[in-house]
């Protein structure tokens, strides 16, 4: 890169910058300009009180938006946040280290991610317990399908709200074809490949109906690892006998309790007092992890800061492959309307 353009790629960085912290600032009277971390390097977690008074603690983990191993980009790209699953792992840690923690709720509204990131988190919460005398309960705040419930499977316990969705116990790997629109267009597909069925899921040419089978098996794989997964965590849930429990269809809040794929329909501050009550408190102080200068002040505060700008940016699904190359050719534990 030669001196010209770096000057160019600095200038257009700080010009990026500016924008940011003039959108954040409408001009009104009394506006006052805010502190944005762009291109900042990540600082530790700090706790924050939300609610209740208290020696013990219940710790509130967000999971909201796409599930992902990925991390996350700034809304300019000028920088990036952890993953979720490297933030909800960093916030376990925190909390199996603090003696005070006797409970975590794991606030849910998410239509799941990729399957290894939401069996990452769910393996995480499970190591958790495992080493922790902490009990985990999971509320679904709007959205809790696929992936999402794959974690919220994890807790001891799942409350819903009225008006949540769950379910859709399922697996997808997004594949189209646009040979036909190529010839179209005059384009032609010349991959260069060693391996007959290393470009099956290109969307350069069709699957051969070997290719179809090899990826429906992989599949039909991660499927059952869904089922038995809820199988494991939730023996009172009759999975394999009712059909319409695994092919994929979602459940309001009341069918999923008469399912028994939830608890308890109740709001978030149910979900707390169900996790003071499973840990033997009677009061508790409501925390949640924050990066310096993220606000919080109350339980259904975000993340804070730039972490949470674009939570459901990868949410919505615009044919044909979606918005990031995160769902391009991943298997997905995923429910999108």
């Amino acid at each position: 890169m030669t001196y010209t353009d770096t000057m160019n790629f600095s200038g257009r960085r700080y010009l990026a910058a500016c924008l940011l912290i003039a959108f954040q600032c409408p001009l009104l009277s009394g506006c006052a300009f805010l502190s944005v971390p762009v291109g900042e390097p990540t600082k530790p977690l700090e706790e924050k009180v939300v609610a209740g008074e208290g020696k013990d603690k219940v710790l509130i983990i967000n999971i909201s938006g796409m599930i992902s191993s990925k991390e996350r980009r700034d809304p300019i790209g000028l920088g990036s946040r952890p993953s979720m699953v490297t933030r909800v792992k960093e916030e376990l840690e925190k909390a199996r280290k603090d003696e005070h923690v006797k409970g975590v709720v794991l606030r849910i509204n998410s239509p799941g991610g990729t399957v290894s990131a939401s069996d990452i988190i769910n393996h995480e919460i499970k190591k958790f317990k495992e080493e922790k005398p902490a009990k985990v309960v999971a509320c679904i705040m709007g959205l809790g399908t696929s992936g999402a419930y794959y974690i919220a499977t994890s807790a001891d316990k799942i409350v819903a709200l009225p008006t949540s969705i769950s379910g859709s116990i399922g697996v997808i790997l997004i594949k189209v074809n646009i040979q036909g629109l190529m010839g179209k267009v005059g384009i032609a597909n010349e991959t260069v490949k060693a391996g007959d069925k290393k470009d099956s899921v290109l969307p350069l040419r069709p699957m051969t109906e070997e290719e179809r089978q090899i990826l429906q098996g992989v599949i039909n794989y991660l499927h059952e690892r869904f089922i038995m997964t809820v199988e494991e965590s939730r023996p009172e849930v009759d999975i394999k006998s009712k059909k319409e429990l695994t092919d994929g269809r979602v459940f309001d809040a009341q069918q999923a309790l008469e399912l028994k794929l939830v608890d308890q329909i109740g709001y978030l501050e149910d979900a707390i007092e169900t996790a003071k009550s499973l840990a033997g408190l009677t009061e508790a102080r409501v925390v949640m992890y924050t990066r310096p200068a993220g606000y919080k002040n109350n339980i259904y505060s975000l993340e804070g800061g730039l972490e949470d700008v674009g939570a459901y940016s990868n949410t919505s699904l615009p044919f044909p492959l979606g918005p990031k190359e995160e769902l391009e050719t991943n298997f997905m534990y995923l429910w999108q309307p």
